[in-house]
């Protein structure tokens, strides 16, 4: 076959830093939100959503058929701090985790977990976002050492 074709659609979730509330201000969350969908689209691989929380984001795009999941998200964590870092203030120490998760979507799935990012600030009236990660850990049957999971 001469032409590679992919569509992988991927829920991605990362925290600050120790959740450090660096995107408490609503201003710079939307910002940030719209800055990292900016850099999905640059990578060719188109954004659905963006949403999160005070000390966390979601992600659901189409992953590009040129890139790993793991050199993607290192670019968006890489560049986002980059950008975030020259507004000055407190943002100067900002810091993402060092891990994430990423979960693979199934065309039937978008609409529910477009969804579910959309509510992000409601659902987290509720719920943490370690609690929100692990269960997403074991929604997604993945086996994982509590000691390691957060930084």
């Amino acid at each position: 076959m001469p032409q590679s074709l992919a569509k992988i659609y991927v829920h991605i979730t990362f925290s600050t830093k120790n959740r450090y509330p660096f995107l408490a201000e609503k201003e710079i969350c939307q910002q940030m939100f719209a800055y990292l969908g900016g850099i999905c689209n640059k990578l060719d691989c188109p954004v659905l959503i963006v949403g999160g929380f005070a000390e966390h984001v979601h992600l659901l795009c189409i992953l590009s058929k040129n890139l790993s999941a793991a050199d993607f998200i290192r670019e968006i964590k890489r560049s986002s701090s980059k950008w975030v870092k020259s507004k000055g203030g407190v943002l100067r120490k900002f810091t993402w985790q060092a891990g994430y998760g990423v979960f693979s979507i199934s065309q039937s799935q978008i609409e529910i977990v477009r969804s579910y990012i959309a509510r992000q600030e409601e659902h987290h009236r509720k719920k943490s976002f370690q609690d929100e990660f692990r269960s997403l850990l074991q929604k997604y049957r993945i086996e994982f050492d509590e000691r390691y999971v957060w930084d």
